[in-house]
């Protein structure tokens, strides 16, 4: 099994945080079959996500993203494409970091 950790701080506040969290939701139910249970905590946005073979979570604060995937077997042979995959698509998102 493999695991990927991103963090990354971003400038855009609580909402607009809020708001891509809930957007990278809908993209991951529609697009890549993930089962998604959202959270609305105190300081955070908290989403636990599943399917086979692949089971994490993503915490969006006002200040930072953070991302923790753990691959099965099979992905885990991925690791590195999924990983960059992404780190590109919060970029594409964010900016560089």
């Amino acid at each position: 099994m493999a695991e990927i950790h991103i963090h990354r701080p971003h400038t855009l506040g609580p909402e607009a945080a809020r708001q891509l969290a809930r957007d990278w939701q809908t993209q991951a139910e529609q697009d890549w079959g993930l089962q998604c249970m959202a959270q609305t905590l105190e300081d955070r946005q908290q989403i636990d996500f599943e399917r086979p073979g692949l089971q994490g979570r993503l915490q969006v604060s006002g200040e930072a993203f953070e991302l923790r995937l753990t691959l099965g077997f099979l992905l885990s042979a991925y690791r590195a494409r999924i990983e960059a995959e992404l780190q590109q698509r919060l970029e594409d998102r964010l900016g560089p970091a």
